[in-house]
Order: structure tokens, then sequence, then C-alpha cells
């Protein structure tokens, strides 16, 4: 595939072009996260998307970048429709209509939308809704309209009923205003030309417009609607755009402005939606920018621990405070916050907190960490103070850290294991992650975003 698209823009540009030399960008859906682009990257550095173009050329692999597609879409929207209006701290949709699924993702305008630097809000939803449901609905309404004339109904004659429908009908069908005109479908077949109980006349099949939008249209429409209903109200929207093949359908454009556009000040549409996530890839690509996919946290994630009393603990929760072990005073039922709702991260970057667990011997090797959520953006200190959830217990296995073993070899009356633990959002998932000298020994999945 990329040595025939490698010919193709030879073909259009000319031989002056040195491809191999070129940097290449790749779209992946929005609800891809830092690891499944990487084992897209490793994919494509694999196949030789890129590679070394003269003998010292060390750097080759950078040439190769990953966009997700509804940030390719923002970048190519912003130079063509009202986006522009938005300020920083606005929020936009991207409603990615495509054949298969319809897409959405929500993000914040934290900078400059031209440099794309923009933030996701929630994670990416999605449904099985794309323009390629009309075709299977139509498909059905017309095996119902013939099902006395089988003559029509075989494998050609379906596919020729449902290739005029695409290519005709289905983006410029504009719904209710429509209702009292007949489509027409011409037969493929010669034979049984006639029936007009079913609309079938003359090798005509004649569709009236209130049964295609009852029994193809709207119940496909329908679910995109919701699927943007549930989305902002979770969410303030400030503008949303449609892009994809789907978007295309007159019809969809036209229910999603009379549904929202009460509550979305700008509803837009580029003229060429359906090559709205290449041309912004490409665009973006040609403008140089450096790319930070970043997420909002929307949530704080928080672990339950116990901390040194300090004089704060001692004032307001003396109650908390025990002495451990070896004789210190420690404030029980703490909180100590691993990330805060409303934070600003890299897809995939780590937030780390350093803790310290006291080992009486080498078999007390588990930390369990206690993991609460808070949807409040108050910061509490205790477990009683409310306004938190728990989300689920994390059993970390400190005998996986290269040092435990030898710790406790070297203090049989117990030993302390310095480690640190982060939380990765990492597209629809939260991850807590067990580090030690900046390497990885474990994680978990303990939250996915919906």
């Amino acid at each position: 595939m990329w040595d025939c698209a490698k010919a193709q823009i030879a073909r259009k540009i000319g031989v002056v072009a040195d491809l191999n030399a070129a940097d290449v960008w790749l779209t992946v859906p929005a609800a891809w996260g830092a690891r499944g682009c990487q084992i897209m990257r490793d994919a494509a550095l694999s196949a030789g998307l890129v590679s070394s173009a003269f003998a010292d050329d060390c750097d080759w692999p950078d040439r190769l970048h990953i966009i997700t597609e509804s940030e390719a879409a923002a970048v190519h929207c912003a130079h063509l429709t009202n986006l522009h209006q938005l300020r920083p701290s606005q929020n936009f949709m991207i409603c990615d209509a495509g054949g298969g699924t319809v897409d959405l993702a929500v993000y914040k305008i934290i900078g400059s939308l031209t440099n794309l630097e923009i933030a996701e809000v929630c994670a990416h939803s999605g449904s099985n809704c794309g323009s390629l449901f009309l075709d299977l609905r139509f498909r059905e309404l017309v095996r119902n309209l013939l099902a006395n004339h089988p003559a029509h109904l075989d494998p050609a004659s379906l596919a020729y009923f449902m290739h005029t429908f695409s290519e005709t009908d289905k983006l410029t069908y504009m719904g209710e205003s429509d209702d009292s005109n007949i489509f027409h479908f011409t037969c493929l077949n010669p034979e049984d030309l006639d029936d007009p109980a079913v609309g079938l006349i003359n090798g005509n099949l004649g569709i009236p417009g209130y049964l295609l939008r009852r029994e193809v249209f709207d119940p496909v429409v329908e679910q995109v609607l919701k699927l943007i209903e549930e989305q902002i109200r979770r969410v303030r929207i400030d503008a949303l755009l449609l892009v994809g093949g789907f978007s295309g359908s007159e019809y969809l454009f036209k229910r999603v402005d009379e549904t929202f556009g009460s509550r979305i000040k700008v509803i837009a549409r580029p003229s060429d939606a359906d090559t709205a996530t290449c041309r912004g890839a490409a665009q973006y690509g040609l403008a140089r920018p450096p790319l930070v996919s970043s997420i909002i946290a929307p949530k704080s994630y928080i672990i339950h621990v116990q901390l040194p009393a300090e004089p704060e603990d001692w004032r307001r929760r003396p109650a908390y405070i025990k002495k451990n072990d070896i004789g210190f005073d420690i404030c029980e039922n703490r909180l100590q916050y691993l990330v805060s709702k409303g934070s600003i991260l890299r897809k995939g970057q780590m937030i780390k907190t350093t803790f310290c667990k006291f080992s009486a011997t080498l078999l007390d090797r588990n930390f369990v960490a206690t993991i609460h959520t808070s949807d409040s953006d108050k910061i509490v200190r205790y477990t009683d103070e409310g306004r938190t959830s728990e989300l689920c217990q994390w059993t970390v296995d400190l005998g996986l850290l290269p040092g435990f073993q030898q710790n406790a070899s070297n203090a049989p009356g117990g030993f302390y294991t310095d480690f640190e633990l982060a939380v990765q959002l990492d597209g629809a998932e939260v991850r807590g992650v067990l580090l030690y000298d900046g390497h990885e020994c474990g994680s978990v999945i303990f939250d996915v975003l919906i």
C-alpha cells in the first residue's frame, strides 16, 4: 500500500520529490492511547514507511509522526470554518461520522488553535451508526418490498439497488421535505417488471420519501443524535464540527442543527468533510509545529495513605495519629493526590509520587493502595471529609523491585523500600504503574473513562 501511495505521489508531483527523506504522518483513531500509537509506530517502521535516506541519517525514525483523526480534523476545520471565533478555555466537539462508526472527541482550547494547543476534555465515545447502516437498512427495505419478486433479490440486483442509493440519494436526501417525493431505483433484471402495489412500475422501484425516512434514515440518525446528546450532558460544548463521509448527508446535518442549534453556538461542516482528516494531517505536517496530545483529567485520583504526623494533623485529627512499629507518629486516613481534577497532562504522561514502606520480613512484600476518586474541585486531606468515593484496592508487589531482596538480606530486623507509583491517563484508560529508578516494574488498569 505504501509503495502504491509513493508511486501515486511521484506521478502527481514528479520525480524531483525525494520521498525517502519525506516526513510521514499516520492518523489513528481518537480512542487510541500512547500504547496503541506505539504499536502502530513500531509496525510502520518495520514496514519501511520511513528509512535511512543517506549514510549518516541517524534520525530517520523521527520522520514518522502520529496524529489522531480528530486532532487532524480539528486542524482542517480551524482553517475553513468559524472555529477561529472560539477563545482559550472554550470547548469544541469533533463528530467524525464515517462509514462504520460515528466517533466523538471533545477538546478544550488551551492556547493557539492553529498550533493545535488543545487538550481532550473527556473520553472518546463512539457507536456503530455510520452510513453503512443506512445501506443495510435500505437493503432490508428493498427485500421487504420485493419479497414476492425474487427475480430482483439476487445478489447482483441487490448490489445494484444499494449502489444506486449510495451514489445518489443517501447524501442528498433532505428528510420531511422529501416525504411526498418518490425515489426511483432501476431494476437490473428485465423480468417481472410490474407490481404497482409495492411501487414496481415498468422496471423501476419507486419508494416514497416518507418510507425511506421512517425505515432507513431516522433509526440511524437518531442514534447519532443520542450519541451527541450524551456527550453534551457531560460537558459544555461551544462548537460542533462534523467531518467524515456520513457528515455529507444533508438530512444528518439538518437534524443535528435543528436539535442542537439552540444550545451550541457554532455548528459547522467543511465542504470537503470526507477528507478532513487527511487534509488536516497534511496541513499540520507542513506547518511543522510540535505536536503534544493532551488530556484534561476528568476527576481526581487519590490514594489512602499513612503519613508522618504534621502539626495540622495534631490540630485537626489527633485521633488519627498512632505510633508505627518503630515509634514514629503516623497519621492514618490521610489522602494523597496522585492527579488532580482538571490537570492538563500529555497523553501517556506518568504523574509520579514517591512512597516508602517498612517491611518486617521478606514475606512482607505487598503494599496495598486504596484508590479513591473525586469529581470535586476542592482538595481534601482526610478520608472522612466526603467528596470522594473508593474506586479499588491496588495491591503492589514490591518483590518485583530489583532492590527488594537485597534490602531484606542486609537488614534482618526490618527494612525500608523506596519506590514510585504513577498514574497514567492514556486514551480511555487510567493505569497505575510501579516504578523503580524510572523503569516500569508492573502496572494495572484501575479505571476506564467512559
